[in-house]
């Protein structure tokens, strides 16, 4: 599953396309140091918009750690969504792209990492993922949400996080309005896929 992905927008422009889109992003913690990130792996602290219970159309843009300790002291970095309904604490995390990892087709004796294979919007310069925030024994921090995986994602994996439309993060951001009507599949073909490790520059395509 998803414990790599990238941020290299600016705040301001991120600010500009929610006030587009009607959506108040209060920052009550000022606002959050975003340098742009090539990696962001768990434990990380990274930007999200989380709801605010009662008011339809606003989010707090806040810095928080992506993953909290789970069972053992392992992160959750991922959380199904399979019978869930999210009535709280839902959060839209701020991304550019994503990554999933695997298995080279022909071995690397020599070399033992994965095949690298970066996610992005086709019709946006960034996005948003389904997520939610909980207090934790590290503080406040925030996991992204999964599914099956859809069409763009299925042949990488059999799981997938959850971007979203940007018609869809009102929504998401509003707790009644439930979690089955808005974590589902981008159409086909909305995301383009480029593999950035495990093949000579000259052999790396753009899916």
């Amino acid at each position: 599953m998803c414990n790599d992905y990238r941020l290299k927008v600016d705040i301001a422009s991120i600010v500009e396309d929610f006030e587009d889109l009607k959506i108040k992003s209060r920052m009550p913690e000022g606002k959050p140091n975003v340098p742009a990130r090539d990696d962001i792996r768990m434990t990380d602290m990274a930007p999200i918009v989380r709801s605010v219970e009662g008011e339809r159309g606003v989010g707090e843009l806040v810095n928080r750690r992506w993953s909290w300790p789970g069972n053992h002291g392992k992160p959750v970095y991922n959380f199904r969504t399979e019978g869930r309904e999210f009535k709280s604490h839902r959060a839209l995390i701020l991304a550019d792209g994503f990554f999933e990892f695997t298995d080279p087709p022909v071995p690397r004796p020599k070399d033992k990492r994965l095949d690298k294979w970066l996610f992005t919007m086709k019709d946006h310069d960034w996005f948003c993922i389904a997520g939610i925030w909980r207090e934790s024994p590290a503080g406040e921090a925030f996991t992204m949400l999964t599914m099956d995986a859809g069409p763009d994602v299925s042949p990488y994996h059999h799981r997938q996080i959850i971007p979203l439309t940007r018609d869809q993060w009102v929504d998401w951001l509003d707790p009644t309005v439930p979690a089955k009507e808005v974590l589902r599949w981008l159409p086909e073909g909305s995301l383009q896929v480029a593999q950035v490790y495990g093949a000579p520059p000259a052999q790396q395509v753009l899916l």
